[in-house]
């Protein structure tokens, strides 16, 4: 079976509420799923870059906490 490894992208909204994508690899296609509204896709390439499409399209989450 193969290890599956999870990181997430985190952003912030203009009332200050978190949202995260979760980024689930395993294999080649790496599993995006959003915990706010459950937006699940998955990603070959740039999976983060999807992760924060999502996030500034669907919630207008911008603001990165590690800036």
């Amino acid at each position: 079976m193969p290890s599956t490894t999870t990181s997430k992208v985190s952003r912030w909204d203009q009332h200050g509420r978190e949202h995260v994508v979760r980024v689930q690899k395993s294999t080649i296609q790496r599993l995006l799923t959003c915990d706010t509204c459950g937006w699940r896709k998955t990603a070959q390439f740039l999976p983060w870059l999807k992760a924060e499409e999502h996030l500034a399209e669907e919630h207008q989450a911008t603001v990165d906490p590690s800036a």
